[in-house]
């Protein structure tokens, strides 16, 4: 039902653009992102931060585009978002026990897997650096897609390209995460490769 939630802004973009242009797809999503805001409200009795972030990109980039009628706008809202999820990450090795990364996982993995995993700090550390990465890289590809080729390339790629370039890349690191899972006896802190 979550992952629903979290699609139905994109859906909602990615039907206007094609029916009536961006310019609706930017309205369309404004208003998609006030409907997740309330149902995460009505569901969580709160609003995650990534939702937060997101939408207030949203409202900031959306508003300059309507107003200024200035398609940029928009286009570079997914590369501030990257570049600052990707910010988060790494301050996120100073601030706090442990890293965003381990956060988000330890819990996620802990809930599908029906006990508290125990990985290593260091993995933790190098997962959280290829996060950090990843999400620069996604900005940086965006800004390039954005400033150099068509409107419509550049709404497929946000839309499909990096939906599946990040589902693809979380994927992956679950994967490479279970398979480094210590059994509950070991000491956390030894090194694994």
């Amino acid at each position: 039902m979550q992952v629903l939630l979290e699609l139905a802004p994109l859906a909602a973009f990615v039907v206007a653009y094609y029916l009536h242009g961006l310019y609706a797809a930017t309205a369309a999503l404004m208003v998609a992102m006030v409907a997740l805001l309330a149902a995460d409200l009505a569901i969580a009795r709160r609003i995650p931060s990534m939702h937060s972030l997101s939408a207030a990109l949203v409202f900031v980039f959306g508003a300059a585009t309507l107003l200024l009628h200035n398609q940029r706008y928009i286009e570079l809202k997914t590369s501030v978002f990257s570049w600052l999820v990707s910010a988060a990450f790494l301050v996120s090795f100073w601030i706090g026990k442990r890293t965003l990364v381990e956060r988000l996982l330890r819990t996620a993995l802990g809930a599908a897997l029906g006990s508290e995993i125990r990985v290593p700090e260091p993995l933790w550390r190098r997962l959280n650096w290829t996060w950090v990465v990843f999400y620069a890289a996604l900005g940086c590809a965006n800004l390039i897609v954005a400033l150099h080729t068509s409107e419509r390339f550049w709404v497929n790629f946000n839309v499909f390209g990096l939906t599946v370039a990040t589902t693809a890349f979380i994927f992956l690191q679950v994967v490479w995460l279970i398979r480094r899972i210590e059994p509950a006896g070991e000491d956390s802190s030894a090194e694994a490769g």
